[in-house]
């Protein structure tokens, strides 16, 4: 994947010329009724764009479920990088050959790709957009183009800054005061909403509380979680059956490497659990690329309890890791929402970001955070890009205090 930081340089300064242009374009557009046109009948094909964050499929599935009762008969579509893909065909809302990817590996395969993907909704004759992003300019460039009449959306109203244009025809004020996953009902229904109203959506926000029971769970067949123990023991010929498995993600995306609380304080918590509970073993999960970190960890714990499983596991089979174990501790990142997934107890780091907004949608879990007058500093209003270069509000964090919090789940 890109550099995300080249990623939102592009996205500033290319995008809001080509949001002003097009801006200007939908004004035109007005006089000749393309507004009217938005609000007349109903949605036949609708897509769905989350494309650079892998867990926001999980925290908009009930949303998008939501949108699959209201619209029966309309045929969906999800629109994400190719290298996370897997992330929204995992939860059998969207028909995989529905799912549209864009490869991020370049500038040239970005571009190329978009262009492709414009022409093949075109074609699929896509004629409503529902943008997750938040305030992304390259998604509603892409939804502008792709030819839909309704293109539904975060917009600023009277906020400074994050300007995306103003050619939405469904205009959604965001709301940083509730969940994520109520924020995505306000994008569904605001497009039962009347003509002319702003902003949207005027109704009740969705019960957190009903998100969360009603959220969507993935069970494991006994064969699948076979294959996950046969891994086990291919590292470790120790493990059984009868062990307990404490699963750490010690890492999080490239995109906001500051929710990393310190590898150290993993190092110390793991030595703790080790220690007192005989039984255990440590799995450390994350992608290939995320090895050093968990061999770091285990070179400074020095027992064989503790296993560098990352690179090993399938995103589903990483589900059927979750449903095999009995703790999840984890920073904020896309484990997090995947392990809500599963009836795992979870235990997640939150301070760059708020538990109000971004606590897992599990009924089993509890949130480290610290509350500092900072946090959160990353939020929608800086395109997730915080000046913070000393996380403290995670390093104040104790190893002990953890540990006090999650024994008795173990």
């Amino acid at each position: 994947m890109m550099n995300m930081r080249f990623m939102r340089i592009v996205d500033r300064w290319i995008g809001i010329p080509i949001c002003f242009i097009f801006s200007c374009l939908h004004i035109i557009g007005k006089l000749f009724g393309a507004k009217r046109r938005a609000f007349e009948g109903q949605p036949h094909n609708i897509l769905f764009m989350e494309i650079a964050e892998m867990g926001t499929a999980i925290v908009a599935s009930s949303a998008i479920r939501e949108a699959k009762q209201l619209y029966p008969h309309a045929k969906f579509y999800f629109l994400i990088f190719k290298e996370l893909k897997e992330s929204a065909a995992i939860l059998n809302l969207i028909p995989e050959e529905n799912i549209l990817t864009i490869r991020s590996k370049s500038f040239f395969t970005l571009t190329f790709d978009t262009i492709r993907i414009l022409w093949t909704c075109r074609t699929h004759q896509i004629d409503t957009v529902i943008d997750l992003e938040f305030f992304s300019r390259y998604s509603t460039i892409i939804s502008y183009l792709s030819g839909a009449r309704r293109r539904v959306g975060f917009y600023r109203f009277h906020m400074e800054g994050l300007y995306r244009g103003n050619f939405l025809t469904h205009n959604v004020a965001f709301n940083p005061y509730i969940h994520t996953a109520q924020v995505y009902y306000s994008l569904i229904y605001a497009l039962r909403a009347p003509p002319g109203e702003i902003p949207l959506v005027k109704m009740p926000v969705k019960d957190l509380t009903e998100i969360r029971r009603n959220h969507l769970k993935l069970t494991s067949a006994p064969e699948h979680k076979k294959v996950i123990w046969d891994k086990l023991k291919a590292l470790n010929p120790n493990i059984t059956e009868k062990r307990t498995i404490v699963v750490i993600n010690p890492n999080s995306s490239e995109l906001i490497p500051i929710r990393k609380w310190p590898t150290s304080n993993y190092s110390m918590l793991i030595k703790k659990i080790l220690n007192d509970y005989p039984s255990v073993y440590v799995v450390i999960t994350g992608v290939k690329s995320e090895k050093p970190t968990a061999q770091e960890i285990c070179t400074a714990v020095q027992n064989d309890r503790c296993i560098d499983f990352t690179g090993q596991v399938t995103l589903r089979q990483l589900i059927d890791l979750y449903n095999t174990s009995k703790i999840i501790i984890t920073n904020d990142s896309g484990p997090v929402h995947f392990a809500s997934l599963t009836n795992i107890k979870i235990f997640v780091f939150l301070g760059p970001e708020t538990p109000v907004r971004y606590a897992p949608l599990s009924t089993n879990y509890e949130t480290f955070y610290s509350n500092f007058a900072c946090s959160p500093c990353v939020t929608a209003f800086n395109s997730l890009h915080t000046p913070c270069t000393n996380n403290l509000c995670l390093k104040t964090i104790t190893p002990e205090y953890v540990y006090s919090k999650i024994k008795n789940s173990i």
